[in-house]
């Protein structure tokens, strides 16, 4: 396991499924959070008492991953509403990372890097020459289900405004692609990547902060501690899986 920063609350637990033990990081804050994310259960922007992200099969399917989560959820005594993230990368290797009170937890497995603004025509041949890598039922193309590659958690120490908790997102997710571009990852993400911004309810002093940006005090931090711990995650990946590695289809050069 590589961790680069011991992140308040985020613990390493495991649950038992289908006879296999799976890895999954838990931060349970309890009442008087919220949160923005892209999760698949708990997504949206809402007060949320937990976070999970757990490690999945690279072949999982499911036709309701979102009652997975809930479940997975109960199983390990998380109750009350909550955001949940499945992922096929190993979980143990998460990365952590702190700046000025921003924390950040991450989980990275770069096998399916994808470039956002991609032609129809690159998304049919990306598709074509990577196979199926999940059964046809699990919807796994595009507007389907796949179980995240790079899942981020950015927990953020004072109340943020519904406007800055959406430039958050923007800002953490610039950072992540910084990182990967930094490390000549051959996209600008994957396909499936999962975000989460939690922040706390209430706010103190003047009322919730109204900027999430890269150049506002707390987008700033937002943005440094992602970048640090995706690009320690990106690192360990790449050492774990260097040029002809079967999980890795590509290399250092990125696309031309």
């Amino acid at each position: 396991m590589s961790v680069r920063v011991v992140v308040p609350g985020v613990r390493l637990v495991e649950r038992t499924e289908a006879g296999r033990r799976w890895p999954t990081l838990v931060w349970s804050p309890g009442p008087g959070w919220r949160t923005i994310s892209t999760a698949v259960g708990g997504g949206g922007l809402g007060e949320r008492g937990w976070w999970l992200n757990t490690q999945v099969d690279l072949q999982y399917h499911t036709s309701d991953p979102a009652a997975h989560v809930r479940g997975i959820a109960a199983g390990l005594d998380l109750t009350g509403p909550g955001v949940g993230m499945l992922t096929a990368a190993d979980v143990q290797c998460w990365t952590g990372a702190e700046d000025s009170g921003v924390t950040v937890a991450a989980t990275v497995g770069l096998g399916l890097p994808v470039f956002a603004a991609a032609t129809e025509r690159e998304i049919a041949a990306e598709t074509a020459a990577r196979g199926p890598t999940l059964p046809a039922s699990t919807g796994a193309g595009r507007g389907g289900y796949r179980p995240g590659t790079i899942n981020v958690l950015v927990v953020v120490p004072v109340a943020l405004s519904d406007a800055a908790l959406v430039n958050a997102v923007i800002t953490a997710t610039e950072a992540k692609t910084q990182a990967l571009v930094e490390a000549r990852v051959s996209g600008t993400g994957t396909s499936s990547d999962a975000l989460c911004v939690a922040c706390p309810v209430e706010p103190e002093g003047d009322g919730p902060q109204p900027y999430g940006g890269p150049r506002s005090l707390w987008g700033a931090r937002i943005a440094r501690a992602v970048h640090a711990a995706v690009a320690a995650g990106t690192a360990g990946w790449l050492e774990r899986h260097p040029d002809g590695d079967p999980h890795r289809p590509w290399c250092d050069a990125g696309r031309p």
